[in-house]
């Protein structure tokens, strides 16, 4: 087990043990547990009463976030021509689709979302192998294949992110900056919330939420008590 550092442990020194706090207290203490020279991402770990094994109980969807991650995201639009000054004009940082479909082939992944076009998706398929492992690979269901491009790069550029529920049942999404003023944490994290909520499979049974953890980069984990949800 990897020591923990100074800072580390004065940051675990400002968590009360004994306590589960609510969402607003959460956004304010961690960003003042977040002491690293940079501006360190805010993420929250969500663990759901769900047996992702189960394909009626898989928990996948988007959120747009009110006010963004505070990253800039890279955004691949595969298009054809005639859907080119559509990408660009919505802010894609690369467009085009044959040779970048070459570039991914010989192993470019150097971008944070790929968009394209249905009729696109079927010289996609034998890239999934490298695209696949990366969640890089576009879905109709997080719209990312759509016939309405410029609108799905705009939404991603302003704070659209997809998530899924991993193997041990958690939910893992970055929700901001540590810069970003308390209440636009609690803002992002509750419009996350709502939408898992909203998501509850009608397979799933018991308690839906049942943890909920705030952190920052190089950070303990604040637990949030799911009830304040």
């Amino acid at each position: 087990m990897s020591k923990k550092t100074k800072k580390y442990k004065e940051a675990l020194s400002k968590i009360d043990k004994n306590k589960v706090y609510s969402i607003n207290e959460a956004s304010t203490l961690v960003k003042e547990i977040s002491n690293v020279k940079f501006d360190p991402s805010v993420d929250i770990a969500v663990r759901l009463g769900v047996d992702p094994r189960k394909a009626n109980q898989m928990v996948r969807g988007v959120v747009s976030l009110p006010h963004g991650t505070g990253k800039s995201v890279r955004v691949l639009a595969l298009v054809t021509p005639d859907k080119e000054a559509e990408a660009k004009e919505a802010g894609a940082d690369f467009i085009g689709l044959d040779d970048y479909l070459q570039k991914i082939k010989d192993g470019w992944t150097d971008v944070d979302v790929i968009i394209t076009m249905p009729s696109v998706m079927g010289k996609l398929g034998p890239l999934g192998r490298i695209l696949g492992p990366r969640g890089l690979m576009p879905n109709p269901k997080t719209g990312t294949v759509t016939m309405e491009v410029g609108k799905a790069v705009s939404e991603v550029k302003a704070g659209k992110i997809d998530f899924k529920v991993d193997k041990t049942g958690i939910v893992h999404a970055g929700i901001g900056k540590a810069s970003f003023a308390a209440e636009k944490i609690s803002d992002n994290a509750q419009e996350l919330l709502q939408t898992l909520l909203k998501l509850k499979p009608t397979a799933a049974k018991g308690t839906y939420i049942k943890s909920i953890s705030l952190s920052s980069t190089m950070s303990p984990g604040i637990p949030v008590d799911p009830k304040t949800v």
